[in-house]
């Protein structure tokens, strides 16, 4: 019974092995719930000035030309530095960031145009900082642990954002926005103290400056790998099209159940936690390219469904489900990407990536807000669903090496693991030789 157990339990060996990584989830622990915090009573601020879905999911467009400029921008700095210090710095430009919300919460008439300039500013600190942590876990993560880390940093996120929107919720009800947004500053200094005891981690030897050169160079490597192209098309069709969490307060509205928001926030992430809950055989498993189709699918169908009924609870059922269907689908990119981009190549890689699973949300946002003010609530999120399962089934088709992905044969796997053992042998002091040099590859500059 107990073997049975731990077949499906997390795989805890990422946080026995790693001091680095052990420290890394308790600080995105403390981040995800005081960012959580903040939001859900931002778009929630939004609404009570202006009562408009469309300026709520406004927030979406201002925040994605950010996104998208220090996006790339992150991921060929992260390169370049040392991507500690472009952690720390970046979590305390987010604490002054919610310090401004808290300022503006306090003016006897809070203003709406601070609102929009803070979520771009988070998006541009966010576009910097996600680069940085992406690339860091393949550089202290064992190679053959990197599906367990990405389920128990995904168990994290969640537990976050269980807690986050559920206690959001109640904090704005009873406390106001101001108090909210003081929970989410305290969050950021405690993050901030956590991050000055990381590991030194300095880019690589002879690593270039940032430069719109080493972004295309990225680029180029990107666009020919067609499983890394398949997981950043897949993720963005599913949340452009079924990403509706910034018209929840209306959904709420309309079902008459303005009491549900906060569990409406809440419940994909409950369906993520009972996935990675029971994550211990993804460990095992060699096809991730089925978990990005299989999930991205999933999340589509759920979502559509949670359109399509009128009662309350099998909607947030509905979206409990589309909760473990983008888990899925998440595990399968992060194992992929660390286990086949090159470690002189992960900061720019990472940086599309944060392209790849962001701007989706921001644009979906955009859509979602836009045509719930012409179709109503329900049908636009229905019809996403819909229009995402379909756009997930086309993609599939025409990249289907991602489908075909298998972690013992693929080439840019194998070489992957070669690069991390010469890289650990080097450091003990086994073998002074390039990482590079002793997996036989040549510089990812000629791929």
């Amino acid at each position: 019974m107990t073997s049975k157990l731990s077949a499906v339990l997390p795989d805890l060996s990422p946080w026995r092995s790693s001091p680095d990584f052990r420290l890394l989830w308790v600080q995105g622990l403390v981040t995800y719930f005081a960012s959580f915090m903040a939001m859900i009573a931002l778009p929630l601020q939004i609404k009570d000035l202006t009562g408009s879905p469309l300026a709520v999911g406004a927030m979406g467009a201002v925040e994605l030309v950010p996104l998208i400029v220090f996006g790339l921008y992150g991921g060929a700095l992260a390169d370049a530095v040392d991507r500690r210090r472009m952690i720390l710095g970046t979590e305390a430009g987010l604490g002054l960031l919610a310090l401004i919300l808290l300022v503006n919460a306090m003016l006897p008439e809070p203003m709406l145009w601070p609102l929009y300039v803070v979520a771009a500013g988070v998006s541009a600190l966010a576009g910097l900082q996600r680069p940085a942590l992406d690339s860091l876990m393949a550089r202290i993560v064992p190679h053959d642990q990197l599906t367990a880390a990405a389920a128990l940093n995904a168990l994290r996120w969640q537990v976050g954002a269980i807690a986050g929107p559920a206690l959001a919720g109640v904090v704005v009800a009873y406390a106001g926005h101001a108090t909210a947004y003081g929970i989410t500053i305290a969050g950021f200094a405690v993050s901030v103290v956590l991050c000055l005891r990381l590991s030194p981690a300095p880019p690589a030897q002879g690593a270039d400056k940032p430069s719109l050169r080493g972004i295309a160079e990225g680029a180029r490597y990107a666009w020919s790998r067609p499983v890394l192209l398949g997981t950043y098309a897949i993720d963005l069709a599913a949340m452009l099209f079924a990403f509706p969490n910034t018209i929840f307060p209306f959904l709420a509205d309309d079902l008459d159940a303005e009491w549900s928001l906060g569990l409406m926030y809440a419940a994909g992430s409950v369906g993520s936690v009972v996935l990675s809950l029971t994550s211990g055989w993804t460990s095992r498993v060699r096809r991730h390219g089925l978990f990005v189709v299989f999930g991205a699918a999933g999340w589509g169908l759920a979502i559509f469904a949670a359109g399509w009924f009128s009662n309350v609870w099998l909607v947030l059922v509905c979206l409990a489900f589309a909760g473990a269907g983008d888990m899925l689908s998440g595990l399968g990119r992060s194992t992929i990407w660390n286990q086949t981009i090159p470690e002189e190549l992960r900061g720019r890689l990472a940086g599309i990536e944060v392209l790849s699973y962001s701007v989706g949300p921001q644009l979906g946002q955009v859509r979602a807000g836009a045509m719930a003010g012409w179709t109503g609530t329900r049908p636009a999120i229905w019809s996403g669903g819909l229009v995402c399962v379909v756009s997930v089934g086309l993609l599939a088709a025409t990249l289907p090496k991602l489908v075909t992905y298998d972690a013992l044969t693929d080439e840019d796997a194998q070489r992957r693991r070669a690069q991390q053992q010469a890289a650990a042998e080097a450091a003990a002091g086994d073998a002074p030789k390039d990482a590079g040099e002793a997996a036989g590859e040549e510089p990812a500059a000629r791929h």
